[in-house]
């Protein structure tokens, strides 16, 4: 397993304190890693008691939808409404969204046949940054296009230098 980002938060209310763990991680130990969302919650009374505690791990692309419901769960037990939710004006609908394995492909697939990011971008309903971001991860250069990044003399084989294999 490896983090790939961790947010802490802490909030106090009404003499507990609750904190808060979100880390994305990657299963590097599984034939294909999947990359997962562990969220941790502890709470302590005034003398420092447990109060709650608990975790929940989940696949990445289930995130939002888990967000939602737990946010929809909450706010009805507590009798609080929840205002509906407003894109911001001019922000593409999949921004922010996880990418799937076959958005990958279909990002590198169509880097390498020489589309602009800007073109990319709108197929993919997301900013010309989020290209841009993406890009490494799936190989490309996104200052070169339509090329691959260059594979590090680390991680070269003798075919990748020319040598005879």
């Amino acid at each position: 397993m490896s983090i790939i980002e961790e947010r802490r938060t802490e909030i106090r209310a009404h003499g507990i304190t609750y904190q808060i763990v979100v880390a994305t991680r990657t299963d590097v130990d599984r034939a294909e890693p999947t990359p997962r969302v562990m969220i941790t919650l502890e709470a302590g009374g005034p003398g420092g008691e447990p109060v709650a505690e608990g975790s929940l791990d989940l696949d990445a692309e289930l995130a939002d939808t888990v967000a939602d419901l737990v946010a929809d769960g909450l706010l009805s037990a507590t009798g609080a409404g929840r205002a509906p939710r407003r894109r911001s004006a001019g922000r593409p609908a999949q921004q922010g969204r996880p990418w799937s394995e076959e958005m990958d492909a279909e990002l590198e697939n169509r880097w390498i046949a020489g589309e602009s990011v800007a073109e990319i971008a709108a197929y993919f309903e997301r900013t010309p940054g989020g290209i841009r971001a993406r890009l490494p991860r799936v190989g490309c250069d996104p200052e070169n296009p339509g090329c691959y990044l260059p594979v590090p003399p680390s991680r070269r084989t003798d075919l990748d230098e020319g040598e005879p294999g």
